[in-house]
């Protein structure tokens, strides 16, 4: 088995949290894992990525040029990455911001309005955790103790007080997925 994952959006919508939470998540379950964050000119308000990559084999690069699957939470991210998902890979849309049609009939596509769920969870902040849980859900690469565990690993000391938001959010993302 093996995941390639782009993860996409402006700085600031917790891109880079995403990755590494992933990442860390997939560590505790004892699978191979890589993680590369790009960076926009500006961290905040720039484009920001991240590639991940999970595998039960040993990991030849971090650099995803064909992805298996992309999590995009604006429109210039899904202008950037929509042709990178191979055929039959899987887009997830945050579909409170991008609003532009899919024009690729041969992948998988979910849209979900993260931004209206976080916000129904008291914080818009959580709305890249409710992408994430969704995305778990919908994949099952690990599961959702794991990434739920590894929040108090990867969450700034500047955010602790959100971590049960988080937490819920993921749980929140999950179960919509299920629900899909």
């Amino acid at each position: 088995m093996e995941e390639k994952i782009i993860i996409s959006g402006f700085g600031g919508q917790g891109i880079m949290l995403m990755g590494k939470l992933l990442t860390y998540a997939t560590l505790l379950e004892e699978k191979n894992v890589t993680w590369l964050p790009s960076y926009g000119p500006q961290m905040r308000g720039g484009t920001a990525n991240c590639m991940v990559v999970i595998s039960t084999r040993k990991i030849a690069s971090p650099y995803v040029n064909e992805s298996s699957s992309l999590i995009v939470m604006n429109n210039p991210s899904l202008d950037r990455f929509e042709h990178s998902v191979k055929p039959g890979g899987l887009i997830l849309i945050n579909s409170s911001m991008v609003k532009r049609d899919i024009k690729r009939k041969d992948i998988t596509i979910f849209k979900i309005p993260v931004i209206e769920i976080a916000e129904n969870l008291g914080n818009i902040r959580v709305a890249n955790m409710v992408a994430l849980g969704a995305f778990v859900g919908i994949k099952t690469l690990v599961t959702i103790n794991s990434l739920s565990s590894s929040l108090k690993k990867v969450l700034s000391i500047r955010h602790k007080d959100l971590l049960n938001l988080n937490k819920k959010a993921l749980k929140c993302g999950f179960e919509i997925a299920s629900e899909v």
